[in-house]
């Protein structure tokens, strides 16, 4: 069955950079979008950015514009999420999500997610 697996979780300094990768196997995932949703302790799901598998559309949430950028490898069903300049608050749990819908994906809706990767920044 499909499954996602995310990796590349960390600890950073406030200003610092992680890069975090999900591979996809199990399944077929040409025209699937992959996004990137992080919850922070106690805190609601929050939409980072997601991009298109073969016409790689992509689209951020707003604290990630600038910051972070989402990239893709068709050839090997992964995506990766780049963060730079973190903050202490975005530390955080972060997950890879797939939709077939790249519209849905900053709603909190997918149709799979991997098991996340552990965030910390700090101050």
């Amino acid at each position: 069955q499909a499954q996602l697996v995310e990796s590349g979780g960390g600890t950073a300094q406030s200003g610092g950079s992680l890069r975090l990768s999900c591979a996809a196997t199990g399944g077929t995932y040409n025209g699937y979008a992959m996004a990137w949703p992080r919850q922070a302790p106690g805190m609601e799901r929050e939409f980072v950015g997601a991009i298109r598998w073969g016409g790689g559309r992509t689209r951020y949430g707003d604290a990630a514009k600038g910051r972070f950028t989402v990239s893709r490898d068709n050839a090997k069903y992964a995506a990766s999420l780049q963060m730079d300049s973190l903050k202490p608050e975005e530390a955080a749990v972060c997950y890879c999500a797939a939709s077939q819908r790249l519209g849905e994906l900053p709603q909190g809706k997918a149709e799979y997610w991997g098991q996340g990767t552990r965030v910390d920044v700090t101050s």
